[in-house]
């Protein structure tokens, strides 16, 4: 669940008893999950007990039935897809920044103490349903997302690193590193993903991690980091 819409399905029907439309959620391999009354007062009992809770968004494009307006946790199953009334769009900023909004009223309703946090995952689209480049269509998916946190985090300030917080682990990657993914070129070198889960364990957790202990982490490998983009093109200089 990365889309706004399936996160917030999950908090309505959790906290409040509101069953989405039938045939939304759906597993990778097309596995379909209903709403049965005893998981949701498990996942409600779960979401009561929660004083942080860490959420991270993905992407922007999604699968809507037109009939019902519900959204889809991806894209719609073969088996089920109806041309007639499954439409794919890009959500729009606005109904995002509702959507992030809507979540947190939630939780303060709810868990009147709780702490709330987004991250941006750093993963880009594999594939895009737009008539355009999956990389046009990832770099504007991702856009939303930020340019919706950000206006949600402004008109919350009062509540920004109180009660609502953000953690950068999208900036980290896409800003501070030159070879930031494995050769598939979606996933995160593992070295980089544990550097930033120290870092969030120094700021957000009892670890002990002393935060200059991570900036010079954050150094050493910068600078390996660098020195394997050296050899990388150095291999493409020999193979031209």
């Amino acid at each position: 669940m990365v889309n706004v819409h399936a996160l917030l399905q999950q908090f309505e029907w959790a906290l409040e008893g509101v069953n989405p439309p039938d045939n939304l959620w759906h597993g990778y391999k097309s596995e379909e999950y209903g709403c049965r009354e005893d998981i949701r007062l498990r996942t409600r009992a779960a979401f009561l007990e929660t004083n942080f809770f860490i959420i991270t968004l993905g992407l922007s494009e999604v699968w809507y039935d037109e009939e019902t307006g519900g959204v889809f946790w991806r894209a719609v199953p073969m088996k089920h897809y109806d041309a007639a009334r499954h439409k794919f769009r890009v959500c729009s900023l606005e109904e995002t920044k509702e959507a992030i909004g809507r979540i947190w009223s939630l939780v303060r309703k709810h868990v009147p103490d709780g702490k709330l946090l987004f991250t941006l995952s750093p993963i880009p689209l594999a594939a895009t349903f737009r008539p355009v480049s999956c990389i046009t269509a990832n770099s504007a998916s991702k856009a939303v997302l930020r340019a919706a946190l950000d206006e949600f985090y402004r008109d919350n300030f009062a509540e920004v690193n109180r009660h609502l917080f953000y953690f950068p682990s999208y900036e980290i990657i896409s800003e501070l590193f030159y070879m930031k993914f494995e050769r598939d070129g979606r996933h995160p070198q593992n070295e980089i993903i544990k550097l930033i889960m120290q870092l969030f364990e120094s700021i957000y957790c009892k670890s002990g991690i002393d935060v200059q202990d991570i900036e010079r982490r954050y150094q050493q490998l910068r600078v390996l980091n660098g020195r394997t983009v050296a050899e990388e093109v150095a291999k493409l200089v020999v193979a031209v």
